[in-house]
């Protein structure tokens, strides 16, 4: 449980807090995409919090609600044990949030698979580029309003591809 660090956010940010709820011993805190970066920081700098493990970022989609999409970021403090989710929920007609590869490096590449799958922008990223799917790939798949029977165009091979590795020796019988 991490009531503890819930009540630390509410007591520090009453404004930037929309929603807060716990299952199954995660608990949750909804934030407003402007204030989500200072709230973040806070989490990963404070004493009091030492959310100090970036454990993963993701995104839903939510084709019914407003905002459609939310991101999703998993903290964990290691002295402590403690783990909390937060979430901030990203319009479609401004699909940008901000990055948090400036405090976690390691945020580089989930936020670029949540642009690739997704198409969330993340303000402030150093290379936001497609990291799963090539360039000329139209879309973002893992939206539920991608169509399932859509083509992709085809592209040629490229000539910087790294080369195949060379075939298995055969081994004596």
């Amino acid at each position: 449980m991490s009531q503890r660090i819930v009540d630390l956010v509410r007591a520090r940010f009453p404004q930037a807090v929309l929603e807060t709820h716990a299952f199954r011993g995660d608990d949750t805190v909804v934030v407003r995409r402007e204030d989500y970066l200072e709230v973040v920081r806070f989490l990963k700098d404070s004493p009091g919090t030492a959310m100090d493990f970036f454990v993963d970022l993701t995104c839903v989609d939510w084709p019914d609600r407003k905002p459609r999409f939310e991101v999703v970021l998993h903290l964990k403090a290691w002295r402590s044990s403690e783990r909390l989710r937060v979430k901030v929920g990203v319009p479609e007609e401004d699909c940008t949030c901000p990055s948090l590869s400036g405090l976690w490096p390691a945020a580089n590449w989930f936020e670029r698979e949540a642009f690739d799958m997704y198409g969330v922008r993340f303000v402030g990223h150093p290379d936001l580029r497609r990291i799963l799917l090539y360039d000329e790939f139209q879309g973002h798949p893992l939206r539920k309003d991608y169509p399932k029977e859509k083509r992709q165009p085809l592209v040629p091979m490229r000539d910087d591809a790294p080369p195949q590795p060379p075939p298995f020796p055969e081994r004596p019988h």
